[in-house]
């Protein structure tokens, strides 16, 4: 059994950024990335701050825009707006959830395409969809890197993808389709989930629900990607997979923590640095 090292992986491509972003400085430019925060959510704090010190990490300028939980949704829009026409600013991310006063839909759909690191606008969805040259979601793009970095093959292989979010399961479906992959999509309406995942090749799971995929679910040889993040009450941070069973029977499994979690950080900062260098070719 072979550990999927999301934290060793994330550090290489981090070091690789390093050097690109040194090039774009050169010709005058620094990537920019700004976050959007609203509300006191200590979990989206905790985020915004790790995405910070990787920007600080590999050289990119980071801004946060914090925000009240009352902030109303034409203010939102409004810093929006003017963060699209900032030209020193090439990737706007907007830490989620929004406070349910706040239509998230529309918040995604103001954030301009070509700034859309988190690869949520319905453009980037439809060209990711479509196979072109896009910014896709950076968790699903950091499964993609650990398969890269693993010379794991997709080709013909059959996959179940546990999970059918926007985020992560549908960007996740297209990325293995493109790949050509067979995909398998389940969710919480899905009536025999063993029945899916026993058959797979490779099960992606990431609904939030400790130890949903366990040792019977299965089959021996099986590459498992546990996307899941869960702090159980004893405050011990486990994934959707049943880790110590599963892995007895898996050729290569991701830990958590330091699977995808670290890739999906590492991604974020590679969709900015590929913003900055799409700003580049514009202004040439």
């Amino acid at each position: 059994m072979t550990i999927l090292d999301g934290k060793k992986l994330s550090n290489k491509i981090k070091e690789e950024l390093k050097g690109e972003v040194e090039e774009l400085k050169a010709k005058g430019i620094t990537p920019g990335l700004a976050v959007i925060l609203v509300g006191n959510d200590p979990a989206s704090h905790v985020y915004v701050k790790m995405k910070r010190d990787a920007c600080q990490d590999v050289g990119i300028y980071s801004v946060v825009h914090e925000f009240p939980e009352n902030i109303t949704e034409k203010e939102l829009l409004s810093t929006i707006d003017m963060i699209n026409e900032n030209p020193n600013i090439h990737g706007l991310l907007i830490q989620l959830p929004l406070p349910k006063h706040i239509d998230t839909t529309k918040i995604l759909e103001r954030v301009s395409p070509k700034k859309d690191v988190d690869g949520f606008h319905p453009y980037n969805m439809g060209r990711l969809v479509e196979g072109l040259d896009t910014f896709a979601p950076c968790t699903p793009l950091g499964v993609m890197e650990l398969f890269k970095e693993y010379e794991i093959d997709l080709v013909g292989k059959d996959v179940c993808v546990v999970g059918a979010s926007n985020i992560v399961g549908k960007p996740m479906w297209a990325l293995l389709v493109n790949a050509w992959a067979t995909v398998d999509i389940c969710h919480i309406e899905t009536r025999d989930l063993a029945a899916h995942t026993k058959r797979a090749d490779i099960v992606i799971v990431g609904v939030g629900k400790p130890n949903l995929i366990t040792e019977d679910m299965v089959k021996d040889g099986v590459i498992v990607v546990d996307i899941g993040i869960n702090r159980l009450p004893s405050g011990k941070l486990v994934g959707d997979v049943d880790f110590e069973n599963v892995s007895k029977k898996a050729s290569y499994i991701t830990p958590v923590p330091g699977g995808v979690g670290p890739m999906t950080i590492a991604m974020l900062l590679k969709n900015t640095v590929k913003a900055a260098k799409n700003f580049a070719k514009e202004v040439k």
